[in-house]
């Protein structure tokens, strides 16, 4: 029997042979129910009991610190709240545990940190899972290195180890202690049935009384069942055997001081307001009574163990109206968690379809995250169930976040795809020196950039440089293109303002054909120096203006003024020596030839609808000087028709004759 109650010493101190924590913690582990012996505000509240139960309470919490006095610590080791911890601040306070206090005084503090730590980790790993598979990965191949948890698993085994070690060096002194202990209550048995003075038998009596209480500690498994048989034997030693009675009266009498004074400090412990203190205190009295004193006379016993059950039940009365006001504190909790739950549902249910109103909606959960994992335990029987929920709401959340961004990525890897096209095409087109048409093309596809969402991170900054790139490469060839003409353009601007000036200055000296010469000469010049800036082209008008002023002068007619001006874009046509150029000002003056036929035609019917009306008349004057304009223009072209003709033929009796001359040469 005895060796069955030592096989349980192991079972309940711990040094079994259990696992340590593993990445895939069981549901079973966590759903793992810590008992707290001594009052405490983490401990969970207690069902109603009798009075027999909270002696049983402090008998085995008792039996438990006399395994080791180092064991009566863990009163004094605050419990904290693990709830609202993090998983770094977990493997930080069970590290501090480990390190400083004695591992047989720790062991509730390690299974709250443990069960809070697999609850975390375990929510923390699922996470992790649901973003790797939103990702595009196989659940099968998920695989997560976490730091914390090794450095978790490494405290916790080197506890473990420690622990295991404790309780083997303590095993053997049990062992031999309660067998020193049996051998003291079969010599206390033995006594009654022995002859001799009984001066000799007390004194043994005596002697054996010493030597228990100095037999040291034995497994909590068998205190109270060798406590209880050795006070049995006690009692029989003095009802039974015919001592001396003035011998037996002493010791009941001062049993009975040492008793009242436990029940008198037991009494004035209820009025204690530190319920915690004060029920430790109880236990220590309990201790006390049951170690450290002996029986009392037969008148008194009931009496005595009455008031001192008594005032126990009143403490134990306090202790349960205190676990009803811990019941209502975490019924408290237990709104505000589902609160948080049922808010964290509402988001998950309405996740946004903007990356930077989901990306407001994950702070929101963490924090919610937070405050639940701050709010504060709940009653034990719905903690697995509000555990499951909280859960089920974050993991909600989390696949429709996830499946947002695995269609953002796909989105996005379309959008790459259109940049990187854009990207080719402006790779392609930086070199051009086809200045019209690239140009358009190039603001084109900026434009279009622009309307393109956002790519994977990891490829944004890479292909929008090289994009830009592109870009600056080819507008910086095209401004300092356009810089080095806007150069010119001033430098045109101001050799035509000394132009004008001297035209401005230039007096008629009366021979006619003189002047048009050298009137002839200013508009050469002037042809010779090209474009202007756009917001400066009024220097051309300016310069006609002043022309115009001086054939008027020389009475020369608009069309021979007209001639004359073309006669100098039929030199550069000619020195050009530009066939397409010819083309395109040929086919350009037919069209105002016949532009101008069409006027003239319209017109001349439009005059045959005034047939009755008056010569005289504004309306038919206006019509006829219209026509006879029409008519000017039409004979300026048709001249400036002849001239181009005039000066093709020459070009091509040029290009007839140079093979001849060349052949001739080669004759030579």
């Amino acid at each position: 029997m005895l060796e069955e109650k030592d096989q349980k010493l192991q079972e309940d101190v711990g040094g079994d042979e259990n696992s340590e924590t593993t990445e895939n913690t069981t549901d079973s582990e966590k759903s793992t129910e810590i008992k707290s012996e001594t009052l405490d505000e983490n401990a969970p509240a207690k069902e109603a009991g009798t009075e027999e139960d909270v002696i049983e309470e402090i008998d085995e919490s008792n039996a438990e610190d006399a395994e080791d006095e180092d064991n009566h610590r863990r009163h004094h080791i605050p419990i904290l709240d693990y709830h609202s911890m993090s998983m770094e601040n977990l493997v930080g306070e069970l590290q501090r545990l480990v390190r400083n206090e004695k591992v047989q005084a720790i062991r509730k503090h390690v299974d709250g940190i443990k069960y809070e730590f697999d609850l975390k980790f375990q929510e923390f790993l699922e996470h992790k899972k649901e973003e790797f598979i939103s990702k595009g990965g196989n659940e099968i191949d998920f695989r997560y290195s976490s730091v914390t948890k090794r450095q978790f698993n490494e405290v916790y085994s080197d506890y473990r180890e420690k622990r295991n070690q404790y309780y083997k060096n303590l095993e053997q002194n049990l062992k031999l202690n309660l067998a020193n202990r049996l051998e003291i209550i079969e010599e206390l048995k033995s006594l009654v049935n022995i002859e001799e003075d009984i001066n000799t038998t007390y004194k043994n009596f005596k002697d054996l009384q010493e030597r228990w209480r100095n037999a040291g500690p034995v497994p909590r498994a068998n205190y109270n069942d060798v406590w209880r048989t050795y006070h049995h034997h006690i009692e029989i030693f003095y009802d039974f055997l015919h001592l001396n009675r003035e011998l037996r009266d002493l010791d009941f009498r001062h049993n009975l001081e040492e008793k009242m004074k436990i029940v008198e400090r037991a009494e004035a412990l209820t009025k204690e307001p530190d319920l915690s203190k004060a029920f430790r205190e109880l236990q220590t009295l309990h201790k006390i009574w049951k170690e450290d004193i002996g029986p009392v006379g037969k008148e008194h016993r009931e009496e005595i163990w009455e008031r001192f059950s008594n005032a126990t039940k009143v403490m134990h009365q306090r202790r349960q109206e205190h676990y009803k006001e811990l019941d209502k504190v975490y019924e408290k909790n237990l709104e505000t968690k589902n609160e948080i739950i049922t808010k964290i549902q509402a988001i998950g249910a309405n996740v946004s379809t903007n990356h930077r109103a989901l990306q407001q909606q994950i702070r929101e959960v963490e924090a919610l995250r937070e405050e639940f994992f701050k709010a504060g335990k709940v009653p034990q029987k719905v903690n697995e169930a509000t555990w499951a929920a909280f859960k089920e709401a974050v993991r909600g959340f989390n696949r429709n976040k996830n499946a947002y961004y695995k269609n953002l990525k796909k989105e996005q890897q379309l959008n790459l795809d259109k940049k990187r096209a854009l990207l080719e095409k402006a790779i392609s087109l930086k070199d051009s020196e086809d200045w019209d048409t690239v140009t358009p093309e190039m603001k084109r596809i900026q434009k279009e950039w622009k309307t393109i969402g956002h790519v994977p991170r990891k490829y944004s900054d890479k292909i929008w440089n090289e994009f830009k790139d592109a870009c600056n490469h080819y507008f910086d060839r095209l401004h300092a293109l356009k810089n080095a003409a806007f150069k010119e353009e001033n430098e045109n601007f101001l050799k035509k303002s000394e132009c004008i000036e001297k035209l401005r200055a230039f007096q008629l000296t009366g021979d006619r054909d003189k002047d048009i010469s050298t009137i002839k000469g200013f508009i050469d010049e002037w042809k010779t120096y090209g474009r202007v800036p756009y917001n400066k082209k009024s220097i051309n008008g300016k310069f006609n203006k002043i022309l115009d002023a001086l054939f008027k002068k020389l009475d020369v007619s608009r069309q021979e003024s007209e001639l004359l001006r073309y006669g100098n874009k039929i030199q550069q046509l000619a020195k050009a020596d530009n066939d397409r150029a010819i083309m395109n000002e040929r086919t350009f003056i037919r069209r105002k030839i016949d532009e101008s036929k069409s006027e003239i035609r319209q017109l001349e019917n439009n005059l045959q609808f005034f047939s009755n009306a008056s010569e005289n008349s504004p309306v038919v004057q206006e019509v006829i000087q219209n026509i006879e304009r029409h008519k000017d223009a039409l004979a300026t072209w048709k001249a400036k028709l002849k001239k181009l003709n005039i000066l093709e033929n020459n070009l091509n009796k040029e290009a007839e004759e140079a093979p001849d001359t060349e052949a001739s040469s080669e004759e030579e």
